[in-house]
């Protein structure tokens, strides 16, 4: 079974995770094939990348299995090229869609938030907990998304929000029966080949403050202060 199911329907490209086992959990194998897939939509020409999950949630965030045994490296490395596809996300040159159930937590809300647009169901459940071990990852992007203040709010407080939560917050968009998602694409199809390719990808480039020096740098300075490993466990352990 592939971690990542892909499928290209003209302008539209779909982007299943498909560790359901995991609750699609992030582990290097799954980051490395969504940095394929969205190589795979640009190549293709896609005007609409949808990103959507298997099984009973969309995205449990990062994969700690084996942590015991993880060097610090790999964690870096792991945490580096989630920022790095989460920036190529958001500065797609095509339009970008979320559908979100059940379980989006830590990078799985990150992934959320970077789209254009959110549709959750009403089992929707979001949590970005990285900041209670100092992780400094999509903090300027939720920001720009839903306000400072409520992102400082939402990233102290560390607690599950609902999807109507996120919904009142501005992080989704849309509340949406998952029945309803499948006309919801083809709507959001429609909309996304309204401009021409090269106009649509100019309006994104303009419209995204590009922060992604400023975000990288952030990130690297908060994996490498202290004790990452001895952090991340104080986390799991208050878990």
């Amino acid at each position: 079974m592939t971690e990542l199911s892909l499928s290209i329907d003209g302008p539209i490209a779909n982007l299943r995770l498909n560790r359901p086992e995991k609750a699609n959990a992030l582990d290097l194998a799954l980051v490395e094939a969504l940095h394929d897939g969205l190589d795979a939509a640009t190549l293709a020409g896609s005007r609409l990348l949808i990103l959507r999950g298997e099984g009973r949630n969309f995205c449990a965030g990062f994969d700690f299995t084996g942590f015991d045994t993880m060097t610090v490296a790999d964690l870096c490395w792991r945490f580096v090229r989630i920022e790095q596809f989460l920036q190529r996300l958001a500065h797609a040159p095509f339009a970008t869609l979320a559908l979100a159930h059940g379980g989006c937590f830590g990078a799985g809300a990150d992934i959320v938030a970077a789209c254009d647009t959110a549709i959750a169901s009403e089992d929707a459940k979001l949590r970005m907990p990285g900041w209670e071990f100092g992780l400094a990852l999509g903090t300027r992007r939720l920001a720009a998304r839903i306000g400072a203040a409520p992102a400082r709010q939402l990233l102290e407080n560390t607690g599950v929000v609902t999807g109507r939560q996120a919904l009142e917050m501005r992080l989704v968009d849309e509340i949406c029966a998952v029945e309803r998602w499948d006309a919801r694409v083809a709507e959001a199809g429609l909309s996304a080949i309204a401009l021409e390719s090269r106009a649509q990808a100019r309006l994104r480039a303009t419209l995204r403050a590009d922060t992604r020096a400023a975000d990288m740098a952030g990130l690297i300075e908060s994996l490498t202060e202290g004790d990452l490993k001895a952090r991340i466990a104080t986390f799991r352990n208050s878990r």
